[in-house]
């Protein structure tokens, strides 16, 4: 039987210098003269899933404890975990090998659906103030936390995981149909800032670094 292809809802216009097949998605580790940085990152072929439970309390998702206030995260054991509400979370595989699907009802495989980007660099929140009047710097929220709102006048869900200084960073997900213009637009506003495009190796470097 043949196997199913995956493809990015995004494409970068640049030269791939190194890429990997894993789970049927062509993976770029990385592309030519990524420069310095600051960086955008394709992790669309990263497993996201969503959590709904009437009982969210009872579940520990990969073992992982779901925070109790609503739009507060946690990264434990390569996943993101961001509590949306009452009855929802969203799971995001970060680092380290892709997780099992688990086999409770309750989860909802939406990795296909959904585009997924990480902004990585000292500059990246200066960008995002050019698309969105979220405030990323909010001294009341410690990081990691999770914003749902307009990115762009897109609805999305926004991680902040990191705010210092040259480690700062986010991952950024909104609906697949979305995802041409998305890049456009944060590209566009990156310009200024020598936004670059980067592979997944640029990530997995940064989110081991703290």
């Amino acid at each position: 039987m043949k196997e199913i292809k995956r493809y990015s809802p995004v494409a970068f216009k640049a030269t791939p210098l190194k890429s990997e097949q894993r789970d049927n998605w062509n993976v770029v580790l990385k592309y030519q003269d990524e420069g310095e940085g600051p960086f955008l990152v394709d992790l669309s072929h990263r497993t996201r899933l969503d959590l709904q439970s009437s009982d969210l309390i009872s579940k520990k998702p990969f073992g992982i404890t779901i925070p109790d206030v609503f739009c507060q995260s946690v990264f434990e054991k390569g996943i993101l975990v961001s509590r949306m509400n009452r009855t929802q979370t969203s799971l995001y595989h970060l680092d380290g090998d892709a997780p099992d699907m688990p086999s409770e009802p309750e989860y909802t495989d939406v990795t296909e659906n959904t585009v997924f980007v990480a902004l990585i660099g000292e500059a990246v929140f200066s960008i995002c103030e050019k698309l969105t009047a979220l405030d990323f710097m909010a001294p009341e929220k410690e990081v990691p936390f999770l914003y749902q709102g307009p990115f762009s006048h897109v609805p999305c869900q926004i991680v902040t995981l990191n705010r210092d200084a040259e480690k700062s960073g986010m991952v950024l997900t909104c609906s697949r149909g979305y995802g041409k213009d998305m890049i456009h637009t944060i590209l566009d506003a990156g310009d200024e800032f020598g936004l670059r495009l980067a592979g997944e190796s640029r990530f997995t470097q940064w989110i081991t670094s703290f």
